[in-house]
């Protein structure tokens, strides 16, 4: 088999695959097409309505000008109307790549603080959580972050939002947005409230800052995932500790490239966390905005660990394992990862 047959057999192989993902976020996943229908809706906004256009509307040059583009795309979401036509829609994308599982970061202040209500809010993504699951058997469940970049009283509202109003779909909660000039350990009392509800936490940690950023979100914020990580190889102890308690890195290749916090792909740290034994899940952010989706985002990490077909199996199986799914839930999706397989092999 030649090179470009085995990477395309690879490519077949990954997109019907069975899939968890664990690090996307919602209003990072509006497809061109769906960006594309909610700008339609709202025609005073400045994003393009072209899909086509939105391609260069989409190419950053740094993490600044990436969360400028992100927030204007945040500003198209003002009804209950639109939050449920985006996260049904962000299934409809995610069935298409045989995902069956996926855990959406979703960051309720920036939508009630734009004066949707927030009672409508939750009952729209939950609406649509069902019909998903219903119509396109794809399983949802909701991690509501804080968006760091707006303090602690955004802190203090998404406490509120995800404790007091608590949807059925939700089980993390975790803090997203720039990470410079944003220190974790001031979330601490919003992590513990959460928490001590029953949320896990799965901050973002060591994305564009170091590895002291990950100790603060694990000493913190009780940290059991982190989002990105990447700086952690870094230090040899951290790469031990998550090693040793199994903490999950939620790596998002594309996106580190896409937002500079790792120059090239050939130098992306995935292989030596692997090499320290960590668990490391794939993920795809915030996939259109990166020009990419998970299947992709598969591929890459197959070609930086030097995978094949069962090592991808094996790699798609630590994200079922580091999910917030009930064990009836995990034990369904690796049989069928297995199932796969092993008839793909045989074939």
């Amino acid at each position: 088999m030649t090179d470009l047959t085995h990477h395309s057999a690879l490519h077949s192989f990954i997109a019907g695959l069975p899939k968890a993902e664990l690090h996307v976020h919602h209003v990072g996943s509006a497809s061109p097409r769906i960006v594309s229908e909610l700008a339609a809706r709202h025609p005073d906004s400045k994003v393009p309505t072209d899909p086509d256009a939105l391609a260069d509307y989409f190419t950053f040059t740094d993490f600044a000008h990436f969360i400028e583009v992100y927030l204007s795309v945040v500003d198209l979401v003002r009804t209950p109307e639109d939050v449920r036509l985006l996260t049904y829609e962000v299934a409809r994308d995610m069935a298409r790549q045989n995902i069956r599982y996926a855990e959406l970061t979703i960051t309720p202040y920036s939508s009630t603080r734009r004066g949707i209500d927030e009672r409508a809010f939750m009952a729209a993504i939950e609406d649509a959580r069902k019909a998903a699951e219903a119509e396109l058997g794809v399983i949802l469940r909701w991690c509501f972050d804080i968006p760091g970049e707006a303090g602690l009283e955004a802190a203090e509202e998404t406490a509120r939002l995800a404790v007091d109003l608590r949807p059925e779909g939700l089980v993390a909660f975790g803090l997203g947005g720039p990470e410079i000039g944003v220190p974790r350990p001031q979330f601490k009392p919003y992590f513990d409230r959460a928490r001590a509800a029953g949320l896990r936490s799965v901050p973002h940690a060591g994305e564009t800052t170091g590895p002291q950023t990950v100790w603060d979100a694990l000493r913190e914020l009780g940290a059991e995932r982190i989002g990105h990580g990447t700086s952690s190889v870094q230090d040899p102890e951290l790469l031990a500790y998550l090693a040793e308690h199994r903490i999950a890195l939620e790596v998002c290749p594309t996106s580190n490239i896409a937002t500079r916090a790792v120059e090239r792909l050939e130098d992306h740290p995935i292989k030596r966390m692997v090499e320290a034994g960590v668990l490391v899940t794939i993920n795809s952010d915030d996939p259109p905005m990166f020009g990419t989706d998970l299947n992709n985002e598969y591929a890459v990490a197959a070609r930086l660990l030097g995978l094949d077909e069962r090592g991808i199996a094996a790699l798609a199986k630590n994200a079922v394992e580091a999910s917030f799914l009930d064990e009836a839930g995990k034990a369904r999706i690796v049989e069928e990862i297995d199932t796969y397989t092993e008839r793909w092999l045989a074939a």
